[in-house]
């Protein structure tokens, strides 16, 4: 992506912690200047300090975006400091998870460019996955140029209306905690059957690295890879007659879960 506009006009980075990290380092590689970057934290890691960003400085007058990477509940105090950006040209991207862009726009201006997106903590390790989603304000332009920005952690995906981001937060927001929930129970199964502890661990984190890595890179879908390694009467198929069943398995259990994550985020963000 080229950043011209953004080395030239600035970013404004507010709040630094390990999301907001993982984006800086993703930048700084990816071809923004340190010097065009402003990183507004009252506690700034020694990292971030080492990397030649202005760090609680003053803000441009107009920076090509302003990214909001605070938590949700800091967000009142936090976006008053922002507001005298509102209602121009600056780009406004929230990674702040429950917070509409309704709301953005009471604090900033109903005529400011807004962009919303839901991240995942894979982003620390470049593997995230973003949706977002733009308010009337943002343009075909804006959106590539937060979709660029989203990009140095991993993939991204834009929505057709904001409704849907709760849905995401069910499915990929909360998602990363289900699946190391699942390395959790396999291992612990693993020793119940009676392998040592670290080496059932070993074997349940590389087990579901693996076949996620396959499954992102298979032209099967994940019914099909599932089907391949699956032999009639063999021992996957034991396994999948518990894990598939239809009122106590997988589809019933994890069906819940989702629904209770996207719930729950519908009520957060009222």
């Amino acid at each position: 992506m080229d950043f011209s506009e953004i080395n030239t006009r600035g970013l404004v980075l507010l709040g630094c912690g390990k999301m907001g990290s993982a984006l800086l380092e993703g930048w700084l590689k990816g071809g923004i200047d340190a010097s065009a970057v402003y990183v507004l934290d009252p506690n700034p890691s020694d990292w971030v300090k080492a990397q030649g960003v202005h760090i609680n400085d003053n803000l441009p007058e107009n920076p090509a975006i302003a990214l909001l990477a605070v938590k949700p509940q800091m967000m009142g105090d936090a976006l008053p400091r922002m507001a005298a950006l509102g209602n121009g040209t600056t780009l406004f991207l929230s990674i702040a998870a429950g917070t509409s862009i309704a709301h953005f726009e009471q604090a900033l201006g109903d005529e400011t460019p807004i962009v919303r997106s839901m991240p995942n903590t894979p982003a620390a390790v470049g593997k995230g996955i973003t949706a977002i989603v733009g308010n009337s304000r943002a343009t075909a332009q804006h959106l590539d140029m937060a979709e660029g920005l989203l990009r140095a952690v991993g993939q991204v995906v834009r929505l057709e209306d904001e409704g849907q981001i709760d849905a995401v937060t069910g499915v990929s927001g909360s998602g990363p905690a289900y699946v190391f929930h699942l390395i959790e129970t396999m291992a612990a199964a693993g020793v119940a059957q009676g392998l040592p502890p670290e080496m059932a661990m070993q074997l349940a984190k590389a087990t579901v690295a693996g076949a996620g890595a396959l499954a992102e890179q298979a032209e099967e879908d994940p019914a099909q890879l599932r089907i391949n390694v699956t032999s009639p009467g063999g021992t996957t198929a034991a396994a999948l007659k518990v894990l598939m069943d239809e009122d106590h398995g997988f589809p019933e259990l994890v069906g819940r879960a989702v629904k209770a994550a996207t719930d729950r985020g519908r009520e957060l963000g009222k």
